[in-house]
């Protein structure tokens, strides 16, 4: 939490976002609280990577707002409290991965011993320590997405927004990362996932589902399940399928 017994929170209230004359985002309303992990879930294409971009005040809303500790977004107070890991990664393959965390670093705000040692903290939590000295071009993309998460994390920021983290990666890589995400979550942080495999979600607090730019459902997941015949999440994206939202 920013602030002893103060609740940390995202309000998205009313969003819409267009591209020319496509639509991507209508009407979308949710929050989000410290302590917890919300799932962004829906299929490639549903306006996930679009939300997460308003977010975190890359675009600006067409309608609507995002508002992040009582402060609207887009504003250059929040950059210190949000850490941001795109969906693709965003490295320097032809420097090491301890460079590109000191560069990064740097960007940050971060100088001498308090980042080397901040370096060195977060290449033990994601199990890189031994391969921190090796040119990026030559990691898997799994090390890419772990060293991506560790560069997201060097400013301790209050909020992480990760777009599809876990896309291309291998189970047990899959496993490690949601496990620091708990645990960060544990540490009061919130944080913003999204992807499209649906298993995910049960590892969170809440999710919000968007279908074709729509907001179908958003809810503790336990309450989200008890939606639906199955109990499987997945059902109520084939309900909205099926009556039709904006098709």
């Amino acid at each position: 939490m920013l602030y002893e017994g103060v609740i940390l929170k995202i309000e998205i209230n009313n969003v819409s976002k267009s591209f020319g004359e496509k639509q991507v985002l209508k009407n979308i309303t949710f929050t989000a609280i410290d302590g917890e992990i919300l799932c962004l879930l829906g299929p490639s294409g549903s306006g996930k990577t679009t939300l997460i971009r308003l977010i975190t005040g890359s675009l600006e809303c067409d309608a609507g707002e995002v508002i992040i500790d009582g402060i609207k977004v887009p504003h250059i107070s929040l950059m210190k409290n949000i850490g941001f890991m795109p969906q693709s990664d965003a490295l320097y393959l032809d420097i090491s991965g301890y460079d590109n965390m000191l560069f990064f670093g740097r960007l940050f705000g971060l100088y001498g011993k308090l980042l080397k040692q901040r370096a060195e903290e977060l290449f033990t939590l994601v199990d890189l320590s031994n391969e921190s000295n090796k040119l990026v071009i030559n990691y898997s993309g799994g090390m890419k997405k772990r060293l991506s998460l560790a560069i997201a994390l060097l400013h301790n920021p209050e909020i992480l927004i990760l777009d599809e983290p876990t896309v291309g990666i291998d189970p047990v890589i899959r496993r490690v990362i949601w496990n620091q995400f708990e645990l960060l979550r544990q540490q009061g942080k919130i944080i913003i996932v999204s992807t499209h495999v649906m298993d995910e979600a049960e590892r969170c607090q809440q999710a919000a589902l968007i279908y074709n730019g729509n907001l179908i459902a958003h809810d503790k997941i336990e309450n989200l399940k008890t939606q639906t015949k199955s109990g499987s999440i997945e059902e109520l994206f084939f309900t909205a399928k099926e009556i039709g939202v904006n098709l």
